[in-house]
């Protein structure tokens, strides 16, 4: 077979060439064996020999469509690649014929064809400066040695596995510009307004990159008719090291990683994921490690859980679907851990029972984009010691409806008690008469309700702008009766408030760049009442 630059002649990398040979060959030797072996093999051999092959003919087919985008995409920078070969040659020879115009002249016969033809050619190449030709065939042999680097990217292996299934690597490096007029929980990160410290002062401006997240996603085999995956996604906010400068040097943190099985409308979903009785958040990118609206009317946790999801479809044309999601949680209470290295169960957990969730949720088309309505459902046994003993409750429902015009309204809303552990009641599941350490304390589930809404115009389909408001409100008479807490803050607070205004736009699809405001006002019952500002840019890129 010729070749050509290290390739055959249809375009087919050598190194794919051969090893779909060698695969074929691979193939053909378990089906041929398959064809020798005894007419009645037993049982157990048979099916070994059937799985083997249908994991080999999978490969391949996997390999097939793998090999087929790559010639697509070879074809074309080779393509290019010759086009510019082609016209970096006449230029070359245009070079040439210029600095020796007599010789040229003189080794042609006068009339011929061949000379009309290379005096045309020669004319307008030698009319050009000899440091004009230099230039382009410089630049026309730098765009060649760009071209041909990408082709040999495409002949690389992208992510390697020590499994024979599929890896995706993705993820975003993101970097956040803040300013901050008054003082907050986090500079970078804020949940709430706070009192100053005497003498300190209350605006601040800083730098982060720790949002950044990466992600892998692993596609495995089908098994009993489902499709296998799983994922896992994380960042680098768990707090900061102990070292010089460490504010930009976060740890990293685990938000996801599951396991996922799916069949055609159900699927089963095991391991650390969202809390999917509260599906959405406002859109925003100055805080994507926390949630936004975090304790400010924004339900939310990454858990562990073992859930089921399943689709009814139904409609004239199946435009309408109704999901069914239920299944138990780590049940969390909202507490910080006691140790670095020993986990010490929480209030929840020492119940000896998970936390229940259920979420039904009806999707429906309105202006060519889906609408959805969901309600949902919480319960959360907690042990907080010397026998007492606090039911934790939610109830919520959310939205996302399509408007004219290019927008669009979301948002939520909850009433429970005791939900620290899901985002609710400013971070505090119970308060307590007294000392909690003393048996004759007595604990009490914290009443909360709250939510959020968000208005969002797509102005173009680069250029979106979203105007957001949250609230989380405890129960003012709860907090005036039981002065002590296990709070984030302080046991006094009964109103966390927060208002948002941004503007995102992608010139790539890949490509982020964002500016927002944010407002927080934090109040408790005794008069206090703080505010404060941030000023947010924001510039990513997905990968």
């Amino acid at each position: 077979m010729k070749q050509r630059d290290g390739l055959p002649l249809n375009g087919l990398p050598i190194w794919v060439f051969t090893l779909s040979l060698l695969m074929g060959l691979g193939i053909a030797s378990p089906l041929a064996w398959c064809q020798d072996a005894p007419s009645q093999p037993a049982a157990a051999d048979t099916a070994a020999l059937t799985s083997a092959v249908h994991d080999l003919q999978q490969q391949v087919q996997e390999l097939r469509s793998a090999v087929a985008e790559m010639h697509s995409e070879a074809a074309q920078y080779r393509q290019q690649t010759d086009e510019l070969r082609q016209e970096l040659e006449l230029t070359r020879q245009a070079a040439a014929s210029s600095a020796t115009p007599s010789r040229q002249t003189a080794a042609a016969p006068a009339g011929s064809s061949a000379t009309a033809e290379n005096s045309s050619a020669v004319e307008p190449a030698a009319n050009q400066p000899k440091t004009s030709l230099a230039q382009r065939v410089e630049s026309l042999e730098e765009t060649t040695g760009l071209l041909n680097d990408k082709l040999n990217d495409q002949a690389q292996t992208r992510v390697e596995s020590a499994s024979k299934y599929r890896v995706r690597l993705s993820g975003l490096v993101l970097m956040n510009l803040f300013g901050n007029q008054g003082t907050t929980d986090n500079a970078d990160l804020p949940s709430f307004a706070i009192p100053g410290n005497p003498g300190q002062p209350t605006s601040n401006f800083g730098a982060t990159i720790r949002q950044s997240e990466i992600g892998l996603e692993v596609f495995g085999p089908e098994i009993a008719g489902a499709k296998v995956s799983g994922n896992m996604t994380a960042d680098f906010t768990g707090g900061f090291p102990s070292t010089w400068n460490g504010v930009d040097s976060g740890l990293f943190r685990m938000l996801k990683a599951n396991i996922r099985m799916d069949w055609e409308n159900t699927a089963v979903v095991v391991g650390q994921d969202s809390l999917f009785i509260s599906p959405s958040s406002p859109t925003s990118f100055a805080s994507i490690a926390i949630p936004t609206f975090n304790y400010a009317g924004n339900l939310w946790a990454w858990t562990p859980q073992v859930r089921i999801d399943h689709d009814i479809h139904f409609g004239k044309d199946n435009d309408e679907d109704v999901k069914f999601q239920g299944g138990i949680l780590d049940n969390l209470t909202g507490g910080f851990p006691t140790n670095s290295f020993d986990r010490t169960p929480q209030a929840g957990e020492n119940s000896a029972q998970p936390a229940y969730a259920a979420r039904v949720g009806w999707t429906h088309g309105l202006f060519g984009s889906p609408m959805t309505l969901g309600a949902a459902g919480y319960f959360s046994h907690q042990n907080w010691g010397f026998g007492r003993k606090v039911d934790g409750w939610a109830g919520m429902a959310d939205w996302d409806i399509p408007l004219p015009a290019r927008l669009a309204f979301s948002g939520e809303f909850y009433s429970g008690r005791a939900i620290a552990g899901i985002g609710a009641g400013i971070g505090r599941s119970v308060l307590y008469s007294g000392n909690p350490a003393l048996s004759t304390t007595v604990a009490y589930g914290l009443h909360s309700r709250g939510g959020w809404s968000q208005l969002k115009l797509k102005a173009t389909s680069k250029l979106e702008f979203n105007a957001a408001l949250g609230l989380d409100n405890p129960d003012g008479s709860d907090a005036q009766q039981f002065s002590g807490g296990a709070t984030y803050v302080g046991p006094t607070l009964v109103r966390n408030m927060g208002s948002l205004g941004n503007l995102i736009y992608r010139p790539r699809s890949n490509v982020i760049l964002s500016a927002e405001y944010r407002h927080l006002a934090t109040a408790g019952f005794l008069g206090d009442h703080y505010e404060a500002n941030q000023i947010n840019m924001i510039m990513g890129i997905l990968f």
